[in-house]
Parts: structure tokens; sequence; C-alpha cells
């Protein structure tokens, strides 16, 4: 049967260097046409030609004239140097003493006949690249059909569903590599960051009318297990889902600490929604290695404070008195708080661990048990809610480190001071994605929505 050709085998694109499988074509991380590196040489026998093996007619004419070559003039008692002959100076000459022809031929195939409006050199079965935009002319630029995607690197190739330009190669940023919005009182940010190829992160923020008519103010933040099938889908899963859950509890008048517990309880369901999912190829074993995501939660409604997580995402208290000390509000279900929590380690050398960051809740189908954790605190005076994956912690680890990067205007500008959160842990290194929203409390006095 037919077979598409093969790429050289190797273990890393030589673009970008990031692993790649045997059968690839395209690098999944930069679009590199792996089919384009070249076959290792066959192993090609020396054969040594003479005159002999010439073919008649190739063979040098019998009395051709040898090339008269000039002699090398010696140097005088003066040291002037010899005189210098310059390849024009010679009459040009093949090795059997023949004139070489005038005009230089490329060798090629030749263009076939065309029909009317086909492209010379097609032979009506080979299509020409996308023009450069960047050289051609703007007349031979036709303008794509509507609706139709067109390459963000060459601007002239259209976009696979896959991602991919059909023209070079080059892998389209997905949606999912930065995502920015800003909702009144709250702002997140959330970037793929520069190692991964993909964001497995995810972010709702939503602003609802509690009974009395007053405003509350809602974020959820969840980060994809890399280790699962389906991070990315895990985390957008949950995070939609808890958000969704707030919003029809909290205008009931349902308390907020019990709306975080049962909006968790949903965004989980959500999740082992995933792993019954046909598409996931793993209908017998649903359970193993399930799409699975942490989440954390904030909910500032009147004078409370409701934090909400399970994993090891994160949220932090910082006043906008910064004498006044910030404050960590969740507990990672984690190895690392684990040895801290049995008092083996102290904090600096269990997160100095290898095995720190494995953890030991998630949502998925394949968690041990399903542990909502929740806690209610009353703020006595005005700041700002920070609700963030690792992928900003790890840049940040401490309460008040992350009073220390976080903008002082933080309460009055919930996007601007995510997005410096999001550049912190960029200019740290940015080794996995990067989540981040910004609460103010208290909810400034405004009209409620949702989004």
């Amino acid at each position: 049967m037919s077979q598409m050709p093969r790429p050289t085998a190797m273990s890393t694109c030589p673009s970008c260097e990031e692993p790649v499988e045997s059968g690839d074509r395209f690098c999944g991380a930069c679009g590199y046409d792996l089919s384009a590196v070249p076959a290792p040489p066959g192993d090609q026998p020396t054969v040594t030609l003479t005159t002999d093996a010439l073919p008649a007619d190739d063979a040098a004419e019998p009395g051709a004239p040898s090339v008269d070559w000039p002699a090398a003039q010696e140097l005088d008692s003066s040291d002037t140097p010899a005189p210098v002959h310059l390849p024009t100076d010679l009459p040009g000459t093949d090795s059997r003493g023949h004139e070489l022809p005038s005009a230089v031929r490329f060798d090629g195939v030749p263009e076939q006949a065309t029909g009317p409006g086909e492209p010379t050199g097609s032979g009506g079965d080979y299509t020409l690249p996308a023009p450069d935009p960047r050289t051609a002319p703007p007349e031979a630029l036709a303008t794509p059909p509507a609706g139709t995607k067109l390459c963000v690197a060459c601007r002239a190739g259209q976009v696979d569903r896959d991602g991919y330009c059909e023209n070079c190669g080059h892998a389209q940023p997905r949606e999912r590599d930065h995502m920015e919005q800003e909702l009144g009182a709250v702002a997140a940010v959330s970037d793929r960051g520069l190692r991964h190829h993909r964001n497995e992160d995810a972010f709702a923020i939503a602003s609802a009318a509690l009974p009395d008519g007053t405003a509350s103010v809602v974020s959820i933040v969840c980060d994809g297990v890399s280790s699962a099938t389906r991070p990315d889908e895990a985390s957008l899963a949950a995070s939609h889902a808890a958000s969704e859950a707030l919003l029809e509890s909290l205008p009931r008048g349902t308390h907020p600490q019990q709306a975080m517990h049962d909006a968790i309880v949903v965004a989980a369901d959500a999740v082992n929604a995933l792993a019954q999912d046909s598409g996931s190829g793993r209908e017998h074993a649903p359970n193993q290695n399930a799409p699975a995501c942490t989440l954390v939660g904030a909910i500032v409604a009147k004078d409370l404070l409701i934090v909400g997580w399970v994993g090891d995402s994160r949220a932090y208290w910082v006043p906008d008195d910064r004498t006044a000390p910030a404050a960590r509000l969740t507990e990672d279900d984690s190895w690392a708080a684990q040895m801290v929590a049995a008092g083996l380690m102290n904090e600096a050398e269990a997160y100095a661990d290898e095995r720190a960051h494995a953890i030991t809740g998630w949502l998925g189908a394949d968690a041990y048990e399903l542990e909502p954790h929740t806690a209610s605190f009353k703020p006595d005076r005005p700041g700002v809610v920070v609700v963030c994956t690792d992928g900003l912690w790890n840049y940040a680890e401490g309460a008040e480190e992350m009073a220390g990067v976080i903008p002082a205007d933080a309460a009055h500008r919930p996007l601007h001071s995510a997005q410096v959160l999001v550049g912190h842990a960029l200019d740290g290194g940015g080794h996995d994605n990067v989540t981040v929203a910004v609460l103010p409390f208290p909810v400034p006095a405004q009209g409620a929505g949702s989004a």
C-alpha cells in the first residue's frame, strides 16, 4: 500500500528544539517542516572516471589542442611581483580543450504547455506556492474568500483546521495563547508562557447582583494537569461550570461560602464528564489518566471575602496599605504542603524538593476523593485579592513577595495589575502557563452584570 514519505528520525525540532515524534511532519510548537530535514546520505561507492569510461561522443577528440597555460615569470633582482593573470585573461575551454558556450545554461524541467489561466510551469498538476506579500505586486495578492484565516507569518497562506499554514507550515497563535478580560471591578489575564506549546490554564470572571441589589464579583482560575489527557479542556470546562453555578446560586440568596462549595462540585462533575466522552478513546477505562485540573476561586460580596480551592492554585490578600501584612488565603494540596504539615520539612526545604509540585488533590475522574476547601474572611481594610496558578506564584511565592510585585494602585486598575503580574512571571522565565485574576475589596459601587 502507499505510504507517505517519512522524515528523518529525530528527537527534537531543528528550529526550536522542542521534542518531536518520529512520525511527525511538522513541529507542534513552531510549525517547522520536518520533512525538509535532509535524509542521511546513502553509501555511494567511489568510481574512478577515465576517458575509457566516457561515452564515445564525450571522449577527447584525437589531436585536440592542449590548453596553453602561461608560464609564471620569475622574480627579478628588484623583487617586483610577477603580473597577476585574471580568469578573464585566458580563453574559456573545458577539460577537452573545447570553447565554453557563450551563454549560461540552467538545467531544469522544461516548461510545459499550459491552458488558459493556468500558472506557467504548473503542468496542470502542481500548484505554485502563495506569493510573498513583501515582494509580490498588489495585483498578485488575491483577496481571500470571506472567513478565510491567513497565516500570521507569511501573510499569504491559508490556515488549515489543525492550525498550521498551508504555505509555510508555520504554527498559528491559538486563541488561548494570551487572553485578557476586564469586567468593572475584576480583571484577569492568562498567557501561554515561554516554554509550553499551548495554554492549559483557563479563567472565568463575573459579576452578579445579590438579592438586596448589592453587587458581588466572582473569579475562577483553573490549571490543567499537564500529565493528564486533554488538560486544556479540563480547565476550560471547570472554570465555566463553576462560574455559571455561582451566577445561578448567588442571586437566589445562597450563602457565598456554600455557593463556592457547590460550584466546585459542579466543576468536578464537568471535568468527570470529559472522561466519558467517546472522543477520548478511553471508553473501557475512562478513569485512567483522565482529564484533570486544579481550581481556585474567590467571591467578594458585601463585607465578605470567600475563597475555595482544590489543588495548588492560590489566592493572596494584599491590603492597599502596604505597611499592613499581606497573607496567603489557601493551602496547597501538594506533596510539599503535606511534608510541612507533618513537620517533616520546613517550607523552604519542601518547596526546593523536586516532588514539591506533585499535587494530592485535583478535579478529575481519577481523583482519589473530592474535598473542596472553602474559607470565609472579613478584611478590616481595603485591598485586593490575587487569584493565580503556580505559573505566577513560582516567581512570587510568599505573600510579601506578591505584595511587592503588584502595583500600589491595583484596586483602581485591576487589569493593569494583572498584566504586570503576568509580565513578572514571563520576565522570570515563564516556565509554565501563567493566569491571574485581581479583585478589589470591597466591591466598588457600580452596576452588576455578568460575563
